[in-house]
């Protein structure tokens, strides 16, 4: 159960970051070439904040059974000082916390702007601050501090 949750939880990232990057794009090519708000760019801010939730869920569930946090709940005053330990433990689920929040604040506040250019502007700049949490916080495969594989077999 455990394996299989972690590779999906590896898998759900490359959706994460293909809708967030796709939504920057579409936020800062309406709010620099001042276009229409479409039903487009409603639907792409749904679905970047959708994959972002089905990720934290999937996260949230992998976080209660992973032996890595078990084993930082139950030894906080050692774990804390194990980088590897602690980075799944304590950074990594509250740096994603606040990217997945900045992406929810992104979403909830370019629905209630009223011009097109106010809601272009508001994606742009929350998730373009999302995405930079969220890249500082995955443990790439070419990381010198926390290193993981791109992808993980089922």
């Amino acid at each position: 159960m455990y394996a299989f949750i972690l590779a999906l939880h590896s898998l759900i990232r490359w959706f994460v970051l293909a809708s967030l990057l796709f939504a920057l794009y579409r936020a800062y090519a309406g709010w620099l070439g001042n276009k229409t708000f479409s039903k487009l760019d409603e639907r792409v801010r749904i679905i970047a904040a959708t994959v972002a939730h089905v990720q934290l869920v999937v996260g949230l569930g992998l976080y209660f059974i992973s032996p890595i946090a078990n084993y930082f709940i139950s030894h906080f005053k050692e774990a804390v000082h194990e980088r590897q330990i602690r980075f799944f433990g304590m950074e990594h689920i509250t740096m994603m916390l606040i990217g997945i929040t900045l992406i929810t604040i992104a979403s909830a506040k370019a629905k209630r702007k009223t011009t097109d250019k106010e809601k272009f502007k508001t994606m742009a700049i929350w998730l373009t601050i999302a995405l930079l949490v969220i890249l500082s916080s995955i443990p790439w495969s070419f990381s010198p501090l926390i290193s993981r594989p791109l992808f993980r077999a089922f």
